[in-house]
């Protein structure tokens, strides 16, 4: 099968040109710009026209949440890749935090069982790491596994590392990168409680900045990086949420770190003034803070101190939603929607587009040395989102991919929309319209 995708603007490795790509099967065999001449392509078996449009990598999620096993009234690995697709994400890394959590070999096992045989678009799983678990991961099998993950902070089940002995053994022996959510699990039991007594069932969702605050974050994060130096580690801080975090982050390229730090979604497009207009729909771990600290988390999109962007998608039903303040669960889809995000921080010239492939594209990929995926490079899998910047369209609950059927961003309009889908040289998303294609799979690693 050879697919020809001609005339795009694409957006890759710092430059952005006009040309076509060649596919060849499952991979790029030839990348050409149309400024040199002399090029010819022959035996085509399909031409897709991306005249005006825009032709990233495909969208590489280190962060989502798909419930799976256990929780599926939420959101199941069969929805959400495909709410993935709809969103330009080709890979998507997904988290321990499952009913029951997957912190064995066979719950990892389990996991790509189901991908492989639901999934829409590429996958792969972090093992979660508990007080009681380090010896054990230590021994599993981390040629398909993308990673360690560690909750610094309060979670689901069991799935919290409080104990420093066993967060210095797992930061000491870890053969891959280590993930970590950062926030003081005393500080917020402490402050729980604080407004707990102050405002009980009657507290308004706005507190939440104040509940799991700026100096939780700041206090385990600075933990982690102070372990992960000690033993040379590589270590992946997720979803920074404070301007005071970034000052614990080195800038400087990717490839001459062993810390990196990334940015979701939500934080880079609420602040805590929008608790206000969206209450509930905005509780997510760790909170989203004040203007000063997403302005700041803004701005380093433009250096190396922030090196990714992930979206934290994690579903939960309206219904459970829906709760008062204390009850409410926290997390938000926004798989499908981290393009259309980022693309209108491009659109206010707060990053590129050049910016946004690096964040979202190639960052991940190095951080967590993917195999032949990231870039659009000769002889690279072709996995390829082509982006409709001139489109318009409004986010409405009802008309999510996602199970829950709700969004953070229901009734917002934006410019621009991912249009087409690509994993693996098939289209799985094409002309704003899934297509049910067995494409998708499990991503490898460059592991020594």
């Amino acid at each position: 099968m050879r697919l020809l995708i001609k005339n795009g603007n694409i957006v890759n490795e710092g430059r952005i040109f006009r040309g076509s790509i060649l596919i060849e099967n499952d991979r790029i065999a030839q990348i050409i710009e149309n400024s040199k001449s002399g090029t010819s392509v022959s035996g085509i078996d399909e031409v897709y026209d991306a005249t005006g449009k825009m032709i990233f990598p495909g969208f590489i999620d280190t962060h989502v949440h798909f419930r799976e096993p256990g929780l599926t009234h939420k959101a199941d690995i069969y929805t959400e890749s495909r709410a993935a697709a709809a969103g330009g994400v080709t890979s998507y890394f997904e988290m321990p935090n499952t009913k029951p959590a997957t912190t064995t070999q066979e719950l990892i096992d389990e996991k790509f069982n189901i991908a492989k045989k639901n999934s829409l678009v590429n996958y792969s799983f972090f093992v979660g790491a508990t007080n009681d678990n380090i010896s054990e991961i230590l021994k599993m099998d981390f040629n398909k596994i993308c990673g360690i993950k560690v909750f610094m902070g309060s979670s689901t089940g069991n799935m919290l590392v409080d104990s420093e002995e066993s967060l210095k053994l797992l930061f000491k022996e870890s053969p891959v990168t280590i993930a970590a959510h950062c926030e003081s699990e005393s500080i917020i039991r402490q402050d729980t409680e604080k407004f707990k007594q102050m405002f009980g069932n009657d507290a308004d969702p706005k507190i939440h900045e104040h509940v799991r605050s700026a100096k939780a974050c700041y206090e385990s994060t600075s933990l982690a990086v102070a372990i992960a130096k000690e033993y040379q580690t590589r270590l992946h801080v997720a979803h920074i949420s404070t301007k005071r975090e970034l000052s614990l982050f080195e800038d400087k390229p990717l490839t001459d770190k062993k810390i990196t730090a990334e940015v979701c979604i939500p934080h880079l497009w609420f602040d805590s003034d929008d608790y206000e207009n969206f209450g509930i729909r905005i509780k997510c771990n760790p909170s989203i803070k004040g203007r000063g600290d997403r302005n700041a988390l803004r701005k380093a999109l433009n250096t190396n101190i922030i090196d990714s962007v992930a979206t934290d998608h994690a579903p939960h039903t309206w219904e459970e939603k829906n709760k008062p303040y204390f009850e409410a669960p926290s997390g938000m889809p926004s798989v499908e929607f981290s393009a259309a995000i980022m693309n209108e921080l491009c659109r206010r010239d707060i990053i590129t587009p050049q910016i946004m492939a690096q964040k979202m594209c190639h960052a991940p990929a190095t951080i967590f040395n993917i195999k032949d995926r990231g870039f659009l490079r000769e002889g690279y899998y072709a996995d390829i989102t082509i982006f409709d910047p001139f489109k318009s369209y409004e986010v409405m609950d009802s008309k999510v991919y996602s199970k829950c059927k709700w969004s953070p961003f229901n009734e917002l309009k934006f410019k621009g929309k991912v249009c087409s889908t690509i994993v693996n040289g098939k289209f799985v998303y094409k002309n704003f319209s899934i297509m049910e294609t067995e494409a998708a799979k499990q991503i490898e690693f460059n592991r020594k």
